[in-house]
């Protein structure tokens, strides 16, 4: 960054600078980009699928050991995008609201309130100068009950505290590109079945990483209406699932 107008206001995470930015914050977007990791996640009408990049940095590491995938509660599931330090110090701050929510309520907490929670924490980081916004972006995904229906939820939460649902997201290193397929995707059919979504998130992935994708390059989570429990799929399903896309093609 240019050392002009800019320069001491990027020191301090609680000063706005003159073009009323927190730069500090930016920078946390960045580290999310610079991880090098690309994160898709699609809401079918009865489904939601997470996909995410693999990368083990070294042949001495034992692959099962490298996760981006996280499991909350046993129904709901989150991919974290960024620093892999700063993700598991925030999956074990969500475990522990999800659980005091459960004890004090007497039932599961809903995947939206989880959402808004973390992101209520994320934004006080950005308040404190002895703290510093963690730099990285969980997914969530989960299926909500109301009554008798069943409801798949989608959000994304970032550093600065923002978070939304969404029918589709990417988060990571290309995901403007992502994102701009999946407009297409879902603009084209917003009421993805099983097999839809899991093809829209496994093809947008391949599509902006330029390449196809082998079993143990990425990571595949879901969660279905009919089984309602988070589940990371095995790297035998992931093959099973790219093989039908490459025939489909």
């Amino acid at each position: 960054m240019s050392r002009g107008s800019s320069a001491g206001y990027d020191r301090h995470i609680t000063i706005f600078s003159p073009q009323g930015k927190l730069y500090q914050v930016e920078y946390a977007f960045k580290a999310v980009r610079n991880a090098n990791i690309t994160s898709i996640g699609v809401r079918g009408k009865d489904c939601v699928i997470v996909v995410t990049q693999k990368k083990v940095a070294d042949k001495l590491i034992v692959p099962s050991s490298v996760s981006h995938m996280f499991k909350i509660t046993p129904t709901i599931g989150c991919v974290s995008t960024g620093l892999i330090a700063d993700a598991k110090n925030q999956i074990m701050r969500a475990r522990q609201e999800a659980a005091e929510f459960k004890y004090k309520n007497g039932y599961n907490v809903p995947v939206g309130y989880l959402a808004k929670r973390i992101a209520d924490i994320c934004q006080v980081y950005t308040q404190h100068a002895y703290m510093r916004p963690l730099g990285v972006v969980p997914i969530f995904c989960g299926i909500d009950f109301e009554g008798k229906e069943a409801i798949p939820q989608l959000y994304k939460v970032d550093p600065a505290g923002f978070f939304v649902g969404y029918k589709a997201i990417a988060a990571g290193h290309k995901e403007q590109e992502a994102n701009n397929l999946l407009e297409k995707k879902i603009k084209a059919n917003s009421e993805m079945s099983y097999d839809q979504a899991m093809q829209a998130a496994i093809l947008t992935l391949q599509t902006v990483l330029g390449s196809d994708v082998k079993p143990n390059d990425i990571e595949v989570g879901v969660v279905t209406v009919d089984e309602p429990k988070f589940r990371i799929l095995s790297e035998e399903e992931v093959d099973k699932r790219l093989s039908i896309i490459s025939d489909r093609d």
